[in-house]
């Protein structure tokens, strides 16, 4: 059997930065302009960065207003998009791919189930709410898995 080398902490955040730039930013441009600009106030956030940038202290008190029904179509289609690369990438969505690792199945290293990517997506939900300790996990674990990989029983490798 070959050796498996996990992807550690900075690798998997430098792919989902990527991942930001090529997957979630081009998708919330879409649905921002699909909503005619009514997903979210965009004057709010610039009112609130020219106060910031003035040195107010109250830059932050009034947050713009969203629609949720926006804000839905913006997770469920990053949720498909993704399982979509998943899918047709074996694994991997553009940043992982372009860092040179992959999502696969923790017993035998193999492509991970639709089940397994859809429990891993919905698993982003508590790594996140457990103030991202979800994601730190991985610095501390030997076998370098998220709680969102625990939750699957996937875990994130090199490419050979």
């Amino acid at each position: 059997m070959k050796e498996v080398i996990y992807a550690g902490f900075w690798i998997r955040f430098v792919a989902s930065f990527l991942d930001t730039l090529f997957l979630a930013l081009p998708v919330g441009i879409l649905v921002y302009f699909l909503s005619d600009g009514n997903w979210f106030d965009f004057a709010q956030y610039q009112d609130n960065i020219q106060m910031a940038m003035s040195g107010n202290a109250h830059a932050l008190d009034t947050q713009p207003q969203t629609s949720f029904k926006w804000e839905l179509l913006f997770e469920l289609s990053l949720f498909l998009t993704t399982l979509l690369f998943w899918k047709k990438w074996r694994g991997a969505t553009p940043g992982k791919r372009f860092v040179h690792i992959k999502i696969v199945d923790t017993e035998n290293f193999e492509d991970i189930t639709n089940k397994q990517a859809i429990t891993r997506s919905l698993g982003y939900i508590p790594s996140t709410f457990l103030l991202g300790f979800g994601f730190v996990l991985v610095a501390f674990r030997k076998d370098k898995r998220s709680l969102h990989d625990l939750l699957a029983g996937t875990c994130v490798v090199y490419e050979e």
